[in-house]
């Protein structure tokens, strides 16, 4: 992936964030069905602000998302955005994520900035998640 720059009338920029996420408790809630609505509204999400998602990666207990953005949006707008949005979503399709937890998600989140040399590689991490030794033979 080359470097990929967006102008508008207030400037130039090209801000990629690495950001991960959990369910409260590292709870491995994040399968089958509701892995796949979870992909689908954050797609949804990021559409809907103009965030072109490069990777995404759903594990039954973690999210790691490589989003474009735009400078007036912070890493802590982007991430607690998806955050509210897919957990109100999520725990009104899916009682069982009400029964089993307080809240779908840990307050905390993890956020890098990804710079243009190393865009390709924070990619091809989150793409290669499953193909890890130690995640052979892990069922989503």
């Amino acid at each position: 992936m080359g470097r990929q720059v967006t102008a508008d009338a207030g400037g130039v920029h090209d801000l990629g964030y690495h950001v991960v996420w959990c369910p409260k408790y590292r709870r491995p809630v994040l399968a089958g069905p509701v892995r796949d609505r979870l992909d689908v509204l954050l797609r949804e999400k990021c559409a809907e602000h103009d965030w072109p998602i490069v990777a995404l990666e759903i594990e039954p207990d973690h999210v790691h998302l490589f989003v474009k953005a735009h400078p007036k949006h912070s890493p802590s707008y982007i991430a607690n955005q998806l955050k509210g949005f897919t957990s109100h979503a999520l725990r009104a399709e899916f009682s069982h994520l009400r029964s089993r937890l307080p809240t779908l998600w840990s307050r905390s989140f993890f956020v890098a900035t990804v710079g243009a040399v190393s865009a390709e590689t924070v990619r091809r991490y989150i793409d290669t998640q499953n193909e890890r030794p130690w995640r052979k033979g892990t069922s989503r």
